[in-house]
């Protein structure tokens, strides 16, 4: 690189020979507590710079100065970085997809409102009913953390448990609710989904049954209803069976459901004498025996069992006694449920209802609480509340709840390196996450942030852009400088858009179609009773404000609804009365940003179903040595039996992290020897899975069914995408464009309706306007595409645009707009 297009004053970070991943020997100089934002196209060496060489050489150099063992944090491929700060990380990756984990609890915002609560609230008594004062008032302190005790009712003396903070967490038994113990939902069967009622059980009725299971099942349940005396014909419908025979078929014989038809009567001893488990009583046993297996629980929701709110608590998670205390009139399930911005208002206010006593006991808590909410306004998540369940968060939203942590950290002297925060953030809520940037930056820490809004580069100290292309096409340092010199410079795709050399996509004008889907009455969480008219054969776009309701709208309505409508399954819709015009299409397709696998095995190659034909290339050239199934790391035959095709060995540390070291008997390549001396075009399978999609079209061109798929995730801006790249490791964009990769595959007759939810997340604008005019020739083909976005690329290109508003949570789910773009 030409060192005159990279000024640097010290202090600075002078990396000298990256060479990690595509990296072609970089060096640079970063400024020193500035922000710095590093852009580029998609796969062109920006994390690999950031995050895998400045964040891991960060940490091991901090840890190696405490004297600590560094070995499971190994050097990256550099020569040199000297002026390294220690290093934080804030990445797109979800840190906590537990059910129990919300969003006050990450924040511990609600630790601090049951603090709250423990100390000034007011409950009433379950014997008289009077409102029994809080503890402080009579002198009691209570230990939080210890059992609740026995304190009697001043008004009637009955015996009721002390507050403690245990009893506002749904977490702990003092607290939880007993019905869904703190879970807010409990899991049913959906009987219409587990079995087909027009179908006798001999013919296959049970749907998660197949042939040798049910012949095996037929005699037990044969043996069950002679148990009884309850005829029982396996040839009938099941629609057509009295009640006992189907309580026996779907609950089995131990289940109160069957139990109360013959009371008197003791169930069959063992399984041959007629002791049948019944087909929900069993799926749900297995659900919670695999609680730590989340693909097969994945699974077994898809096969019949549904999520419903506790009707206990109302989804609430908090037990009766719990959710009556008050604190000036206000329950805390109530304030989990403002919006923070609202409980921001709230808490403003205690001071003046508060009484003398009372406000000096509680000032330190309610000061400390309007900080951490303040802090998480300022980052742009103001419309969440406290209740929302963490796994439901997206990415960006993520971390920025962990931004808004590090703006309460007062450290200094810090390498900060955020992955793209302005995810899922409507363009009117930039200005303020830029300014929550520039000051953890004015605190004296360095911010390097991977982003390619262009508000966000305008707005930085140093801009470095990563390029020129992307995989093998990147990894060299196209420009760097002030965002006005980078514009400026020739051959920087950035630049050309910084500067307005590249103009944006504009619409293709097609407004209102004739035929639309008509959404009525959407009322579900924030929505206000909304009537959408969604033009079909178009590309519509949903816009407005983070919380606005768009999710709400497409993913909980209408995704769900044609979920119900052309495959009979999945959750009910969220609370609407209707859609009409189902009639003018002939399916529907939801791609989310949700991922694609959480198994390590499966990888980009194996997802789009491109590995198999690549594994029968191969097969032909070994000239009948071996099989397709021998180019299977999945599968015994071809693979490193060592490591059983991962390519690495899980090294347990005791009481340091697990460490995965490469396999010493195939040296990473999963594969035995023999089986990599199969090659094509000079590649062998290894080598294969280790480039990328771009490098693979290359070697694939001749052969028509691997180039085919090839082609259409490089489309979709996928090309610097490694094919043996694990599943777990891909952002929700990439998860997303490696569905809708997949989807366009498909062979689709008829009309289809795609629904995306912000397909562009960590795509640069050169990558948006390839992914845009692949969503374009859908359109041309009469299909139907409505995405959510707040990238204002599409939202320019878009026929239609239904905007959401005017703000988040209570303040959204109105309908402040439609039509085309230029309206």
């Amino acid at each position: 690189m030409d060192p005159s297009i990279d000024p640097c004053v010290d202090p600075c970070i002078h990396v000298t020979g990256a060479r990690l991943n595509n990296l072609r020997n970089v060096s640079l100089s970063l400024p020193k507590n500035k922000l710095i934002v590093m852009t580029g196209l998609s796969g062109s060496g920006k994390s690999t710079l950031a995050f895998d060489t400045l964040h891991q050489e960060g940490q091991r150099q901090y840890l190696e100065s405490l004297g600590m063992v560094t070995g499971y944090v190994s050097k990256p491929a550099v020569d040199s970085i000297t002026g390294l700060s220690p290093s934080i990380s804030v990445d797109q990756h979800h840190t906590n997809r537990s059910p129990r984990s919300t969003v006050g609890t990450v924040t511990e915002v609600f630790t601090y409102l049951r603090l709250l609560w423990s100390r000034i609230g007011v409950r009433p008594c379950p014997g008289c009913g009077q409102s029994i004062p809080p503890s402080y008032a009579d002198g009691t302190e209570p230990d939080e953390d210890a059992e609740a005790e026995q304190r009697p009712c001043p008004h009637c003396g009955t015996l009721v448990p002390e507050l403690v903070m245990g009893s506002f967490s749904f977490n702990k038994p003092a607290g939880a609710c007993p019905a869904c113990t703190g879970l807010g939902e409990v899991i049913r069967p959906d009987v219409q989904r587990l079995v087909d009622g027009g179908r006798s059980v001999a013919d296959g009725a049970v749907r998660g049954w197949n042939a040798k299971y049910t012949a095996w099942a037929l005699p037990v349940l044969r043996a069950a209803a002679a148990h009884y005396g309850l005829p029982f014909d396996p040839d009938r419908p099941v629609d057509e069976l009295g009640a006992a025979q189907r309580d026996l078929l779907l609950h089995g014989v131990e289940s109160p459901r069957f139990r109360r038809h013959f009371p008197g009567t003791e169930p069959p001893k063992t399984v041959s004498a007629g002791r049948f488990e019944g087909v929900a009583t069993a799926l749900l046993r297995r659900y919670e025996d695999r609680a730590d297996d989340p693909d097969y629980r994945e699974r077994a929701e898809q096969q019949g069992l549904v999520r419903r709110p506790c009707t206990d608590c109302g989804g609430t998670r908090l037990r009766p006694e719990s959710r009556a205390v008050t604190v000036h009139g206000m329950t805390i399930v109530e304030a989990a449920q403002l919006p923070l911005i609202d409980l921001g208002t709230w808490l403003a206010g205690l001071r003046e209802r508060s009484g003398g006593d009372e406000w000096l006991l509680v000032e330190p808590v309610v000061a400390d609480l309007a900080e951490r909410v303040r802090r998480l306004v300022d980052v742009g998540v103001g419309y969440l509340a406290l209740g929302q369940a963490t796994p439901s968060l997206s990415a960006g939203e993520t971390q920025r709840l962990r931004l808004a942590a590090l703006l309460g950290s007062g450290l200094t002297g810090v390498l900060y390196v955020l992955d793209e925060p302005t995810i899922g953030l409507h363009p009117s809520d930039t200005a303020r996450l830029i300014g929550v940037l520039r000051r953890l930056r004015d605190l004296g820490n360095t911010v390097l942030v991977i982003e390619h809004d262009l508000e966000v580069l305008r707005a930085a100290d140093h801009v470095v852009d990563v390029g020129p292309g992307a995989g093998r096409d990147g990894g060299r340092i196209v420009a760097a400088g002030t965002p006005e010199e980078v514009a400026r410079t020739e051959g920087s795709v950035t630049g050309a858009y910084l500067s307005g050399r590249l103009p944006a996509p504009r619409s293709r004008a097609r407004g209102d179609g004739d035929t639309a889907l008509v959404v009525r009455g959407a009322r579900a969480h924030n929505l206000k009773d909304l009537t959408v008219r969604i033009p079909l054969r178009r590309l519509v776009t949903l816009t407005g404000p983070s919380g606005s309701g768009k999710s709400t709208l497409l993913l909980d309505i209408l995704g769900r609804a044609a979920r119900r409508h052309f495959h009979r399954a999945g959750d009910l819709p969220a609370e609407h009365d209707g859609i009409d015009g189902w009639e003018h299409l002939s399916k529907a397709v939801l791609i989310d940003q949700e991922p694609i696998s959480r198994v390590p095995r499966s990888n980009a190659a194996t997802y789009s179903d491109v590995f198999t034909p690549i594994r029968e290339v191969f097969a032909a050239r070994s000239r009948g040595a071996f099989t397709a199934g021998h180019f299977s790391f999945n599968v015994p035959g071809g693979r490193c039996e060592r490591c059983e095709g991962a390519g690495v060995l899980t090294v347990r540390m005791h009481f340091l992290p697990a460490v995965a070291v490469r396999c010493p008997t195939c040296k990473g390549r999963r594969f035995r020897p023999e089986v990599l001396t199969v090659r094509h075009e000079g590649h062998d399978i290894a080598e294969v899975l280790a480039a990328t999609v771009d490098e693979a079209l290359t070697v694939f061109a001749d052969v028509p069914a691997v180039a085919a798929r090839l082609r259409r995730m490089t489309d979709v801006g996928l090309g610097y995408l490694p094919l043996g790249q694990p599943a777990t490791t891909l952002s929700g964009g990439e998860a997303q464009r490696l569905k809708l990769a997949r989807e366009l595959g498909r062979r689709t007759t008829g009309r289809a309706l795609y629904l995306l939810d912000e397909p562009t997340t960590g795509l640069h604008s050169a990558d948006t306007a390839r992914l845009l005019d692949v969503l374009q020739r859908l359109v041309d083909a009469g299909h139907s595409v409505v995405t959510i976005e707040h990238n204002t690329d599409v939202i320019r290109a878009s026929d239609w645009l239904i905007d959401l508003g005017p703000e988040g949570g209570a303040g959204g789910g109105q309908l402040m707009a439609q039509g085309a773009p230029g309206d």
